[in-house]
């Protein structure tokens, strides 16, 4: 039997959609898949046992049946103050245990990662290159295109520590204008360094999208106009704070954006619900005047009025984007088909092959 772990470089770096993609490709092979995911950070309560909320969707879409607690036997919510941080049970033992039972007679044991590989569950000891040396497991990296660039010294470092149980890396979410540089310069640097690269998942901005309404609710805001549309979906923004001639010749060439504008920018707001913006969301805890909200109405733009200042929004706004995940049934077939076109299954399955020798 083979065991596969999945980690990343950092958190929200698409680790259960990579997952998912390479569990189904393996069961279209013909092999027996098992899952787990040692460590949680979402807890979950089905039939009063507690699992991790990802874990039990992934588990669904491969047509497992494993028991919560099994299937994630240690559960590290992000709360603090609902996080036991010494806690007296054996963790690893209970992870060894776990994937002893799931893992018996299967043909591959994929184990997902929970955050970062080299962080996520220290203070009990089972961050993921702890477990996947314990277990045995040989590890495959997804790293996530953020703030201009893909986490090169992370992997270098990681692959310095697993040495030959590290397969290799898939990058996730490149955008188009960084494919073309990672392709001739950073591919070939990795590759020198014995770091297969497995492939490149080009970036798609509907996979990070999000409704108006549940947006709201995690700005800790309110629609107050527009409620009808409040299934919209928003893709990205844009930050309303400069004067009307510029923020109207930017805003002519971003469509599809939210826009995030003072409460008593009026100008602003009625400039980019015209332009066609899925949602507007005002800052100040201002309410904006009549006109606003009329307009907002007969054009169907949700309007969310939010009590924080411009500048934190957009910081949320951005942390909201990057950490959404893939829970539609739509998003995840979309994102599935995205990694399909861009994995390299049998260089792995080669290598996977070879080390099981």
């Amino acid at each position: 039997m083979i065991g596969l772990y999945i980690g990343s470089t950092d958190a929200f770096a698409g680790k259960n959609i990579v997952l998912m993609a390479l569990g189904l490709e393996m069961q279209r092979r013909g092999m027996r898949v098992g899952y787990m995911k040692p460590v949680g950070s979402l807890p979950k309560r089905v039939d009063d046992v507690i699992g991790d909320e990802d874990a039990i969707v992934i588990q669904e879409l491969l047509g497992l049946e494993i028991s919560p607690d099994i299937l994630t036997p240690v559960i590290i919510p992000d709360n603090l103050r609902v996080t036991t941080l010494s806690d007296e049970t054996d963790a690893l033992a209970a992870i060894q245990s776990a994937y002893n039972t799931i893992s018996k007679d299967k043909d591959v044991m994929l184990v997902g990662g929970c955050g970062s590989i080299q962080y996520t569950g220290t203070h009990r000891g089972v961050d993921g290159l702890t477990l996947s040396r314990k277990l045995g497991l040989k590890t495959l990296l997804v790293d996530r295109y953020r703030r201009n660039r893909l986490n090169y010294d992370a992997i270098l470092n990681i692959k310095k520590t697993l040495g030959d149980d590290m397969l290799g890396i898939l990058f996730n979410d490149v955008p188009e204008d960084f494919s073309r540089d990672a392709e001739d310069i950073l591919i070939p640097f990795l590759e020198k360094n014995d770091v297969d690269v497995f492939g490149m998942v080009p970036r798609d901005p509907m996979l990070n999208a999000i409704k108006a309404s549940e947006l709201s609710w995690r700005l800790k805001g309110k629609i107050i106009s527009g409620n009808s549309q409040s299934q919209r979906i928003i893709q990205n923004f844009l930050i309303g704070t400069m004067q009307v001639e510029n923020f109207m010749t930017y805003f002519r060439q971003s469509s599809n954006l939210a826009t995030i504008v003072g409460g008593d920018r009026t100008d602003l707001q009625l400039i980019a619900m015209e332009g066609g913006c899925p949602c507007l969301i005002v800052t100040g805890n201002i309410t904006p005047n009549e006109i606003v909200r009329a307009r907002s109405e007969q054009l169907g733009v949700p309007v969310i009025q939010v009590p924080d200042d411009t500048y934190s929004v957009a910081r949320s706004m951005e942390l909201i984007l990057n950490s959404q995940k893939l829970r539609e049934l739509v998003k995840i077939k979309r994102g599935a088909e995205l990694v399909d076109n861009s994995f390299d299954y049998n260089k792995l399955c080669k290598k996977l092959a070879r080390q099981s020798e």
